[in-house]
């Protein structure tokens, strides 16, 4: 079997893996940062409240890039 023939079997590319996984660690770290949030809350901190709840928006924004990364990468096979 050549590398062609070996490569066409891969159920995703690597890219779109890569980018599946980036996409997960950045779902995992916004509810860690659900949490981080109800804990500076509990301790009356507004300031960790404020940036705990700024750390989590960039990760949202930046999910919302990766995903349509990711939306792109399956529908053509690269950027």
């Amino acid at each position: 079997m050549t590398a062609t023939q070996t490569k066409t079997q891969e159920p995703i590319s690597n890219l779109e893996y890569d980018f599946i996984t980036v996409l997960h660690n950045k779902a995992a770290a916004v509810q860690a940062y659900e949490r981080y949030i109800q804990d500076a809350q509990e301790a009356n901190s507004q300031p960790c409240v404020e940036l705990f709840q700024k750390l989590r928006q960039t990760e949202i924004d930046e999910a919302h890039e990766i995903r349509e990364h990711l939306q792109q990468v399956m529908a053509k096979g690269k950027m």
